[in-house]
């Protein structure tokens, strides 16, 4: 007996993916969708652990150096308080009561007298009650000749205050002795000094740097001796 043969039947229908094993294109971007929100999740974690990002410190900077400093700050706020009224100082000018135009001239009754000496010294004069030296100053000695009379003083004044301590016709009588221990000061009697307004008899004492200066003093006081010995005999 022959076999009977089957007709072979053609499944037309299309596997699934289950049977196949193939996935779903849906799911597959589903699942690449969550996985990469986690890889970002993950690395935003990484970056917090470490300060934070990048890109988050830079415009952290930025917001900083926009803000001013307190230096700075503070100086603004002090030109601002400057600017305005009532910190403003006035402008107030006042306009003087009296007028000064005429240049006051100080006479010393020197101007009609020529210099013929000038040296820096310092000046003694004795007290005859306590019975010691005591210092008048320290200043120029000058000898003074009258432009008219041709008549010479002896005149001091004292530093700064040019005070006078001094001041006393060279007359002959007049000796100049070298003082006690000393080659730079001379002592001589004035009969009729004028320095403190008054005619008055004393003991002077001057003294020089060097002995050189008091020689130098010495030689100019005779001259003046002998000049005013030949006038005062004509005035007798």
């Amino acid at each position: 007996m022959a076999e009977e043969t089957k007709p072979e039947v053609t499944n037309t229908t299309e596997p699934t993916p289950k049977e196949t094993g193939a996935e779903d294109p849906k799911k597959s971007e589903s699942y690449t969708e969550s996985a990469a929100n986690a890889a970002s999740v993950v690395k935003d974690n990484v970056f917090s652990m470490f300060g934070g990002g990048a890109k988050k410190e830079k415009k952290e900077e930025v917001d900083d150096a926009d803000e001013p400093s307190g230096s700075s700050k503070a100086k603004k706020d002090a030109e601002e308080d400057e600017e305005t009224p009532e910190n403003a100082e006035p402008d107030v000018h006042f306009e003087p009561v009296v007028h000064l135009t005429e240049k006051v001239e100080t006479k010393t009754n020197e101007e009609a007298e020529e210099q013929t000496f000038k040296m820096r010294a310092k000046l003694f004069k004795f007290d005859r009650d306590s019975r010691e030296w005591k210092e008048r100053g320290t200043g120029d000695v000058r000898l003074l000749k009258h432009k008219e009379n041709q008549k010479t003083r002896l005149v001091m004044r004292r530093d700064k205050t040019l005070k006078v301590c001094a001041n006393h016709y060279v007359v002959p009588d007049m000796k100049l002795s070298p003082n006690v221990g000393s080659d730079r000061s001379w002592v001589w009697n004035a009969a009729a000094d004028v320095s403190e307004g008054e005619p008055e008899a004393c003991t002077l004492a001057i003294r020089f740097a060097n002995s050189e200066n008091a020689n130098l003093f010495k030689e100019a006081f005779i001259k003046a001796q002998q000049e005013n010995e030949a006038l005062f005999s004509k005035d007798s």
